[in-house]
Protein backbone atom coordinates (compact mmCIF):
# COMPACT_ATOMS: atom_id res chain seq x y z
CA UNK A 1 0.00 0.00 0.00
CA UNK A 2 2.88 2.36 0.73
CA UNK A 3 3.99 2.08 -2.91
CA UNK A 4 0.57 2.71 -4.43
CA UNK A 5 0.88 6.54 -4.66
CA UNK A 6 4.17 6.12 -6.53
CA UNK A 7 2.46 3.85 -9.06
CA UNK A 8 -0.73 5.88 -9.32
CA UNK A 9 1.00 9.20 -9.98
CA UNK A 10 2.72 8.32 -13.32
CA UNK A 11 -0.37 6.38 -14.41
CA UNK A 12 -2.57 9.39 -13.72
CA UNK A 13 -0.08 11.67 -15.48
CA UNK A 14 0.06 9.34 -18.49
CA UNK A 15 -3.73 9.26 -18.77
CA UNK A 16 -3.76 13.05 -18.62
CA UNK A 17 -1.02 13.24 -21.25
CA UNK A 18 -3.03 11.18 -23.73
CA UNK A 19 -6.27 12.95 -22.73
CA UNK A 20 -7.91 9.60 -21.99
CA UNK A 21 -11.19 11.30 -21.13
CA UNK A 22 -11.41 12.50 -24.75
CA UNK A 23 -11.87 8.88 -25.83
CA UNK A 24 -15.55 9.65 -25.37
CA UNK A 25 -15.46 11.52 -28.68
CA UNK A 26 -14.48 8.67 -31.02
CA UNK A 27 -15.34 5.45 -29.20
CA UNK A 28 -19.15 5.76 -29.36
CA UNK A 29 -18.98 6.27 -33.14
CA UNK A 30 -16.88 3.12 -33.47
CA UNK A 31 -19.49 1.18 -31.48
CA UNK A 32 -22.30 2.57 -33.61
CA UNK A 33 -20.48 1.66 -36.82
CA UNK A 34 -19.74 -1.86 -35.56
CA UNK A 35 -23.40 -2.37 -34.69
CA UNK A 36 -24.51 -1.06 -38.09
CA UNK A 37 -22.02 -3.38 -39.79
CA UNK A 38 -23.21 -6.43 -37.86
CA UNK A 39 -26.91 -5.55 -37.99
CA UNK A 40 -26.91 -5.98 -34.21
CA UNK A 41 -24.29 -6.53 -31.54
CA UNK A 42 -21.09 -7.84 -33.13
CA UNK A 43 -19.31 -10.76 -31.51
CA UNK A 44 -17.92 -9.66 -28.16
CA UNK A 45 -14.34 -10.75 -28.98
CA UNK A 46 -14.47 -8.56 -32.10
CA UNK A 47 -15.80 -5.61 -30.14
CA UNK A 48 -13.08 -6.07 -27.51
CA UNK A 49 -10.38 -6.12 -30.20
CA UNK A 50 -11.81 -2.92 -31.70
CA UNK A 51 -11.57 -1.25 -28.29
CA UNK A 52 -7.96 -2.41 -27.83
CA UNK A 53 -7.01 -1.22 -31.33
CA UNK A 54 -8.57 2.19 -30.71
CA UNK A 55 -6.86 2.60 -27.35
CA UNK A 56 -3.51 1.60 -28.85
CA UNK A 57 -3.85 3.91 -31.85
CA UNK A 58 -5.06 6.87 -29.83
CA UNK A 59 -2.39 6.41 -27.16
CA UNK A 60 0.32 6.24 -29.84
CA UNK A 61 -1.02 9.35 -31.57
CA UNK A 62 -1.19 11.40 -28.38
CA UNK A 63 2.25 10.28 -27.18
CA UNK A 64 3.74 11.21 -30.56
CA UNK A 65 1.95 14.57 -30.48
CA UNK A 66 3.33 15.36 -27.05
CA UNK A 67 6.85 14.42 -28.13
CA UNK A 68 6.65 16.45 -31.33
CA UNK A 69 5.11 19.47 -29.58
CA UNK A 70 7.07 19.49 -26.32
CA UNK A 71 8.97 22.69 -27.17
CA UNK A 72 5.83 24.38 -28.52
CA UNK A 73 3.91 23.36 -25.40
CA UNK A 74 6.66 24.74 -23.18
CA UNK A 75 6.36 28.15 -24.86
CA UNK A 76 2.58 28.33 -24.45
CA UNK A 77 1.35 29.36 -20.97
CA UNK A 78 -1.80 27.24 -21.44
CA UNK A 79 0.17 24.05 -22.14
CA UNK A 80 3.43 24.62 -20.23
CA UNK A 81 2.18 22.45 -17.35
CA UNK A 82 1.77 19.38 -19.56
CA UNK A 83 3.73 16.27 -18.60
CA UNK A 84 6.78 16.70 -20.84
CA UNK A 85 7.37 20.48 -20.54
CA UNK A 86 6.89 20.33 -16.79
CA UNK A 87 9.14 17.29 -16.37
CA UNK A 88 6.39 15.14 -14.86
CA UNK A 89 7.25 12.47 -17.44
CA UNK A 90 10.57 11.92 -19.18
CA UNK A 91 11.10 11.83 -22.93
CA UNK A 92 12.39 8.25 -22.63
CA UNK A 93 9.25 7.16 -20.77
CA UNK A 94 6.97 8.68 -23.40
CA UNK A 95 8.98 7.10 -26.23
CA UNK A 96 8.69 3.66 -24.62
CA UNK A 97 4.97 4.27 -24.10
CA UNK A 98 4.66 5.24 -27.78
CA UNK A 99 6.36 2.05 -29.00
CA UNK A 100 4.24 -0.10 -26.68
CA UNK A 101 1.05 1.59 -27.92
CA UNK A 102 2.01 0.99 -31.56
CA UNK A 103 2.65 -2.70 -30.81
CA UNK A 104 -0.74 -3.01 -29.10
CA UNK A 105 -2.49 -1.37 -32.04
CA UNK A 106 -0.77 -3.51 -34.68
CA UNK A 107 -1.40 -6.71 -32.72
CA UNK A 108 -5.10 -5.88 -32.34
CA UNK A 109 -5.40 -4.98 -36.04
CA UNK A 110 -3.68 -8.23 -37.06
CA UNK A 111 -6.07 -10.24 -34.88
CA UNK A 112 -9.17 -8.82 -36.59
CA UNK A 113 -8.82 -9.50 -40.32
CA UNK A 114 -6.45 -9.09 -43.24
CA UNK A 115 -7.79 -5.70 -44.35
CA UNK A 116 -7.43 -4.12 -40.90
CA UNK A 117 -3.84 -5.32 -40.78
CA UNK A 118 -3.04 -3.98 -44.27
CA UNK A 119 -4.56 -0.57 -43.46
CA UNK A 120 -3.05 -0.22 -39.99
CA UNK A 121 0.21 1.41 -41.22
CA UNK A 122 -1.87 3.94 -43.19
CA UNK A 123 -3.80 4.79 -40.04
CA UNK A 124 -0.60 5.24 -38.04
CA UNK A 125 0.91 7.43 -40.75
CA UNK A 126 -2.08 9.79 -40.68
CA UNK A 127 -2.05 9.93 -36.89
CA UNK A 128 1.66 10.79 -36.83
CA UNK A 129 1.51 13.33 -39.67
CA UNK A 130 -1.17 15.30 -37.80
CA UNK A 131 1.39 16.24 -35.13
CA UNK A 132 3.14 18.51 -37.64
CA UNK A 133 0.07 19.88 -39.45
CA UNK A 134 -0.15 23.20 -37.58
CA UNK A 135 3.37 24.01 -38.73
CA UNK A 136 2.34 24.01 -42.40
CA UNK A 137 -1.42 24.51 -42.82
CA UNK A 138 -4.42 26.21 -41.25
CA UNK A 139 -6.50 23.20 -42.27
CA UNK A 140 -4.99 21.02 -39.55
CA UNK A 141 -8.47 20.84 -38.01
CA UNK A 142 -9.66 18.81 -41.00
CA UNK A 143 -6.70 16.45 -40.69
CA UNK A 144 -7.59 15.86 -37.05
CA UNK A 145 -11.15 15.19 -38.24
CA UNK A 146 -9.79 12.61 -40.68
CA UNK A 147 -7.93 10.91 -37.85
CA UNK A 148 -11.10 10.54 -35.79
CA UNK A 149 -13.09 9.58 -38.89
CA UNK A 150 -10.99 6.45 -39.09
CA UNK A 151 -12.74 5.15 -35.96
CA UNK A 152 -16.15 4.33 -37.50
CA UNK A 153 -14.56 3.30 -40.80
CA UNK A 154 -12.09 1.01 -39.06
CA UNK A 155 -14.78 -0.50 -36.84
CA UNK A 156 -16.87 -1.36 -39.91
CA UNK A 157 -13.88 -3.01 -41.60
CA UNK A 158 -13.12 -4.91 -38.39
CA UNK A 159 -16.61 -6.44 -38.41
CA UNK A 160 -17.22 -6.93 -42.12
CA UNK A 161 -13.77 -7.08 -43.68
CA UNK A 162 -14.88 -4.72 -46.46
CA UNK A 163 -15.81 -1.08 -47.01
CA UNK A 164 -19.12 0.42 -48.14
CA UNK A 165 -20.73 3.84 -48.53
CA UNK A 166 -22.41 3.83 -45.11
CA UNK A 167 -19.24 3.90 -42.95
CA UNK A 168 -17.70 6.46 -45.28
CA UNK A 169 -20.68 8.77 -44.75
CA UNK A 170 -20.47 8.26 -41.00
CA UNK A 171 -16.72 8.89 -41.14
CA UNK A 172 -17.26 12.14 -43.05
CA UNK A 173 -19.80 13.22 -40.42
CA UNK A 174 -17.21 12.62 -37.72
CA UNK A 175 -14.59 14.47 -39.78
CA UNK A 176 -16.62 17.70 -40.02
CA UNK A 177 -17.86 17.43 -36.44
CA UNK A 178 -14.29 17.06 -35.15
CA UNK A 179 -12.93 19.85 -37.33
CA UNK A 180 -15.71 22.12 -36.07
CA UNK A 181 -15.07 21.54 -32.39
CA UNK A 182 -11.28 21.61 -32.85
CA UNK A 183 -11.64 25.13 -34.27
CA UNK A 184 -13.52 26.06 -31.09
CA UNK A 185 -10.73 24.55 -28.97
CA UNK A 186 -8.11 26.44 -30.99
CA UNK A 187 -9.73 29.78 -30.10
CA UNK A 188 -7.83 29.61 -26.82
CA UNK A 189 -4.51 29.77 -28.65
CA UNK A 190 -5.37 32.31 -31.34
CA UNK A 191 -2.92 34.99 -30.25
CA UNK A 192 -0.18 32.55 -29.31
CA UNK A 193 -0.44 30.72 -32.65
CA UNK A 194 -0.33 33.98 -34.59
CA UNK A 195 2.65 35.23 -32.60
CA UNK A 196 4.67 32.00 -32.96
CA UNK A 197 3.80 31.28 -36.60
CA UNK A 198 1.62 28.23 -35.91
CA UNK A 199 -1.33 27.90 -38.25
CA UNK A 200 -4.98 27.50 -37.40
CA UNK A 201 -8.25 28.89 -38.68
CA UNK A 202 -8.68 31.22 -35.66
CA UNK A 203 -5.12 32.52 -36.11
CA UNK A 204 -5.71 33.09 -39.81
CA UNK A 205 -9.17 34.70 -39.90
CA UNK A 206 -9.89 35.64 -36.30
CA UNK A 207 -12.30 34.23 -33.74
CA UNK A 208 -15.46 35.63 -35.37
CA UNK A 209 -14.77 34.09 -38.76
CA UNK A 210 -13.53 30.88 -37.13
CA UNK A 211 -16.83 30.43 -35.30
CA UNK A 212 -18.69 30.84 -38.59
CA UNK A 213 -16.53 28.16 -40.23
CA UNK A 214 -17.05 25.88 -37.22
CA UNK A 215 -20.83 26.33 -37.45
CA UNK A 216 -20.75 25.53 -41.19
CA UNK A 217 -18.77 22.36 -40.52
CA UNK A 218 -21.32 21.30 -37.90
CA UNK A 219 -24.18 21.97 -40.30
CA UNK A 220 -22.45 19.69 -42.81
CA UNK A 221 -22.21 17.03 -40.11
CA UNK A 222 -25.96 17.08 -39.55
CA UNK A 223 -26.61 16.76 -43.29
CA UNK A 224 -24.25 13.78 -43.45
CA UNK A 225 -25.94 12.16 -40.44
CA UNK A 226 -29.28 12.44 -42.23
CA UNK A 227 -27.64 10.69 -45.20
CA UNK A 228 -26.41 7.93 -42.85
CA UNK A 229 -29.92 7.60 -41.45
CA UNK A 230 -31.43 7.22 -44.91
CA UNK A 231 -28.79 4.82 -46.28
CA UNK A 232 -28.97 2.63 -43.18
CA UNK A 233 -32.77 2.51 -43.24
CA UNK A 234 -32.85 4.18 -39.84
CA UNK A 235 -35.98 4.56 -37.77
CA UNK A 236 -37.31 6.95 -35.17
CA UNK A 237 -34.66 6.30 -32.51
CA UNK A 238 -31.83 7.21 -34.87
CA UNK A 239 -33.80 10.29 -35.99
CA UNK A 240 -34.17 11.35 -32.34
CA UNK A 241 -30.40 10.99 -31.92
CA UNK A 242 -29.75 13.20 -34.94
CA UNK A 243 -32.21 15.81 -33.64
CA UNK A 244 -30.50 15.75 -30.23
CA UNK A 245 -27.13 16.13 -31.94
CA UNK A 246 -28.34 19.15 -33.91
CA UNK A 247 -29.72 20.71 -30.72
CA UNK A 248 -26.43 20.16 -28.86
CA UNK A 249 -24.47 21.74 -31.71
CA UNK A 250 -26.78 24.77 -31.74
CA UNK A 251 -26.32 25.09 -27.97
CA UNK A 252 -22.55 24.81 -28.38
CA UNK A 253 -22.45 27.78 -30.72
CA UNK A 254 -25.07 29.77 -28.82
CA UNK A 255 -22.94 29.94 -25.66
CA UNK A 256 -19.79 31.15 -27.44
CA UNK A 257 -18.82 34.70 -28.29
CA UNK A 258 -15.67 35.77 -30.18
CA UNK A 259 -14.48 37.90 -27.26
CA UNK A 260 -15.72 35.69 -24.44
CA UNK A 261 -14.08 32.25 -24.24
CA UNK A 262 -15.11 31.54 -20.65
CA UNK A 263 -17.44 28.75 -21.80
CA UNK A 264 -15.11 27.01 -24.24
CA UNK A 265 -14.81 23.95 -22.01
CA UNK A 266 -18.59 23.59 -21.81
CA UNK A 267 -18.84 23.98 -25.58
CA UNK A 268 -15.90 21.69 -26.32
CA UNK A 269 -16.14 18.81 -23.88
CA UNK A 270 -19.64 18.76 -22.42
CA UNK A 271 -21.61 19.43 -25.60
CA UNK A 272 -19.49 17.20 -27.81
CA UNK A 273 -19.37 14.39 -25.26
CA UNK A 274 -23.16 14.50 -25.26
CA UNK A 275 -23.24 14.44 -29.07
CA UNK A 276 -21.16 11.26 -29.42
CA UNK A 277 -22.88 9.34 -26.61
CA UNK A 278 -26.45 10.39 -27.44
CA UNK A 279 -26.08 9.67 -31.14
CA UNK A 280 -24.47 6.28 -30.52
CA UNK A 281 -27.06 5.23 -27.94
CA UNK A 282 -29.95 6.23 -30.19
CA UNK A 283 -28.37 4.69 -33.29
CA UNK A 284 -27.60 1.39 -31.54
CA UNK A 285 -31.10 1.29 -30.05
CA UNK A 286 -32.51 1.86 -33.52
CA UNK A 287 -30.60 -1.09 -34.97
CA UNK A 288 -31.49 -3.41 -32.08
CA UNK A 289 -35.18 -2.46 -32.29
CA UNK A 290 -35.52 -3.52 -35.93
Amino acid sequence: MSQSPGVARPLRTTLEMIKFSHTIFALPFAVLSAVLAAGGWPAWPTLAKIFVAMIGARSAAMAHNRLADREIDAANPRTASRALPSGALSVTYVRVFLVASVVVFLAAAASLNRLTLLLSPVALALLFVYAYAKRVTSLSHLLLGLCLAMSPVGAWIAVRGDLEMLPLLLGLAVLFWTAGFDIIYALQDEEHDRRTGLRSIPARIGSGGALVVSALFHAVMVVLLIAVWRVSGGGRFFAIGIAATAAALVYQHAILRPRDLSRVNAAFFTANGFVSVALAVCGVADVLAR
